[in-house]
């Protein structure tokens, strides 16, 4: 029924509100009528006890308690509603409908009233009635079939009816939609996860904290609390959470207000922090973390009091494995959620576990040495990486990317200790019947069983069988690694520099090229215009001497070895006095030299071979089986590799030899550039090898479709 009323809203607002703006009526609206729901049957109980309250001369600070009592004697937080108005009583009087909407809101206790100015409803009120629209839309709401009572529409459904409103309306306006919301079975897997094998959370009267530091319309918290209460009705869970939209924040506390959880934990603010909020819960720790970051979102607001937290806390704040690039900052969120986590039982801890959503990005992004690379390095080597869940693609409502659901957590069972399971669900789902926006396929119960399962299990290998263009196929779907399996070398091979020399007009003249050559008749002496001119003039003729210094070499012919090049040039130099600093020198063998592999190798002031830039190459080393690095548990993006190098150094060598020498005998590595990097390649794991079709067969289609296109072509000409 609600479908239909919406519709009818939505025609209602049509010219004072675009599209995209009706979740500016129609979100407070439902919070509005939830609550009228909520508060209904105890709404003359509440007004009577509250007359004589006042009249008893009740102090202010006690009213609230004692009213809360009326509406539910079990309730610890405030709600209830002291106007004398509900929404059918609003109907009865038109002409006044704005001012007594607006004192019906203002009845309701602290929080709920805050809930709505985090709406900025009262703005809404003021402009349907001045578009003579207000009474219109509440005589829609009011309808009794709207019934959003928590007994007929639960939290879990109310998060589906928001993402429907929010998505219908921008999908009007073909605008992008979805941006705060994560499907349902999208979280429903996710908690299936996080709880697998956590024998603690299902202890009758347990007290566990959950947090979500993007919480949005409070999603996670709520299927959290559901997947757990489920199976124990008698745990103790305190729900947490931040989210910086204001219409997100106002949706998740209306969730918690009428579940009586504490709406203080669900704080207003950017968890990063961008000047002016900070993280809501500095210091405090929790049990279970869930989130779904925003990723592939820049984070410029941000970077300034991430950057500065980072440079002076390092270890001791929230960031110091590293930041990712500027572009996409949902690793960030996940360092966050790291500084988070209870010391694990190693350290006298009870830890924590994660759960979180990421694009592919944070899988391989940056090169050795980078930041995102050192941020997966500092996870992987401390032994918190679990398990990552490959998720189809189409599944969430504003892009069709494919996710990954990362498990990270610093309590692993024995048997998961040192190893980090990957698992291939991107063939698990099943198509919709109605696609929402991007959102085409979608996760069954069976799915995200599956799923679970898959993950408790922890078996290298286990096959499922899947559909692949049609057909079914048997394919591994859980692969199981040692940590050092995601871990390389990044080795810097040079090659010699060689080049031939030669004082041909055509060289000479790419001097001028040269910037060193150049700046020889450019003057520092920007306030004294005549001296300027003065040293630019000596500079000209200086850049002549040189010109004339290099041409008394053209009859030598070409130079094989530039230090036999370099010993005429001297000569040449003192007879025309030009003055050859190690610059001048350099700009010269720039432009009087090219590459020849026939040459002499050029060698440096201390006679070692000088590299060629042109070159340089890399390779990325795997780390071998059973490493062990000599790393401390923290590090940060600049740490001395000298351990590492001596460590691996020998690896190196024998790989260079076996790969790189048979093919460049002249390389070597240079050591001092060596960097380690990490990066989980999971496409690559669990790629299977398809033969391309035999000859015969492609030509046998193309014959088919040339007669096919002779026919057509046939019956045009007829």
């Amino acid at each position: 029924m609600l479908t239909e009323r919406h519709k009818e809203i939505a025609n209602r607002l049509r010219g004072p509100y675009r599209p995209p703006q009706y979740r500016l009526v129609m979100l407070p609206m439902v919070v509005l009528r939830r609550l009228d729901w909520v508060l209904g049957p105890t709404k003359d109980a509440v007004l009577a006890e509250h007359a004589r309250l006042i009249a008893a001369g009740t102090p202010e600070n006690a009213i609230p308690r004692l009213l809360t009592r009326i509406v539910d004697a079990n309730r610890t937080q405030p709600l209830y509603n002291t106007s004398a108005f509900t929404f059918a009583k609003l109907l009865d009087d038109s002409e006044n409908i704005a001012p007594n909407l607006v004192a019906y809101i203002n009845g309701f206790s602290d929080t709920a009233r805050a809930i709505f100015e985090k709406f900025k409803f009262s703005d809404q009120i003021e402009k349907l009635d001045s578009s003579n629209r207000l009474y219109a839309i509440v005589q829609a709401m009011a309808d009794p079939t709207v019934d959003l009572h928590p007994d007929r529409i639960d939290n879990i459904q109310m998060g589906y009816l928001f993402e429907h409103l929010v998505m219908k309306f921008n999908e009007q306006a073909n605008e992008e939609a979805g941006d705060h919301f994560t499907p349902r079975e999208v979280i429903r897997l996710m908690t299936h996860l996080v709880y697998t094998g956590e024998e603690d959370v299902y202890k009758p009267g347990i007290y566990r904290e959950i947090y979500d530091p993007a919480c949005g319309t409070g999603g996670m918290l709520s299927v959290s609390e559901e997947t757990i209460r489920a199976q124990n009705d008698r745990a103790q869970l305190g729900l947490y959470g931040q989210e910086y939209n204001d219409e997100s924040w106002a949706i998740c506390c209306s969730d918690m207000l009428i579940k009586d959880e504490e709406t203080d934990h669900i704080v207003l603010g950017d968890t990063l922090g961008d000047g002016k909020t900070f993280d809501g819960f500095q210091g405090k720790q929790f049990h279970y973390m869930l989130a779904n970051p925003p990723f592939g979102v820049e984070w410029k607001d941000q970077h300034k009091v991430v950057g500065k937290e980072a440079s002076e806390l390092g270890f001791s704040g929230r960031f110091g494995a590293g930041l990712p690039a500027i572009n996409d900052g949902s690793l960030l969120f996940l360092q966050h959620m790291i500084s988070k986590m209870h010391p694990s039982p190693e350290q006298g801890g009870e830890g924590s576990k994660i759960a979180i959503i990421f694009n592919g990005s944070p899988l391989f992004s940056g090169d050795a040495g980078s930041g995102p690379s050192n941020i997966r390095r500092w996870i992987i080597e401390n032994d918190w990486l679990d398990a990552i869940i490959a998720l189809p693609d189409q599944l969430f409502y504003n892009t069709g990317i494919f996710t990954y659901v990362w498990l990270v957590t610093n309590r692993k069972r024995p048997e998961r200790r040192g190893k980090v399971q990957l698992i291939d669900g991107t063939r698990l789902f099943q198509k919709m019947k109605k696609s929402l926006n991007n959102k085409r396929n979608e996760l069954s119960e069976a799915h995200i069983a599956r799923l679970t399962e898959l993950y408790g299990n922890f078996t290298d290998g286990e096959r499922e069988t899947v559909q692949i263009d049609g057909q079914a196929e048997s394919r591994v779907v859980s692969r199981i690694f040692d940590n050092h399996a995601f871990g390389f070398l990044k080795v810097t091979v040079e090659r010699p520099l060689r080049l031939n020399l030669e004082a041909t007009p055509e060289r000479i003249a790419r001097l001028d090229e040269q910037k060193a050559f150049e700046n020889l008749a450019v003057s520092k002496k920007r306030k004294d215009a005549k001296a300027a001119e003065a040293e630019e003039a000596a500079g000209r003729k200086e850049q002549q001497r040189i010109r004339d210094t290099c041409t008394t070499l053209e009859k030598n012919g070409r130079y094989m070895d530039r230090e036999v090049f370099e010993a005429d040039l001297d000569r040449a130099a003192k007879r025309f006095g030009a003055r050859l600093p190690a610059p001048i020198k350099k700009a010269i063998f720039a432009a009087l030299g090219e590459r020849d592999p026939q040459a002499e190798i050029c060698q440096d002031s201390k006679g070692r071979p000088e590299p060629d830039s042109e070159l340089r190459d890399t390779e990325n080393i795997p780390l071998p089986a059973g490493t062990v690095l000599p790393l401390p548990m923290n590090f940060g993006p600049d740490m001395p590799n000298d351990d590492l190098v001596d460590t691996m150094r020998g690896d190196i060598d024998a790989y260079i030899a076996a790969e790189v020498l048979p093919h460049v005998p002249d390389a070597w590595v240079d050591y001092a550039k060596t960097k380690v990097g990490y990066e989980v390649p999971i496409n690559r794991h669990f790629y299977v090898y398809k033969p391309p079709r035999p000859l015969d067969a492609i030509e046998a289609d193309i014959a088919g479709l040339e007669r096919e296109i002779a026919g057509l072509l046939k019956g045009l000409v007829a």
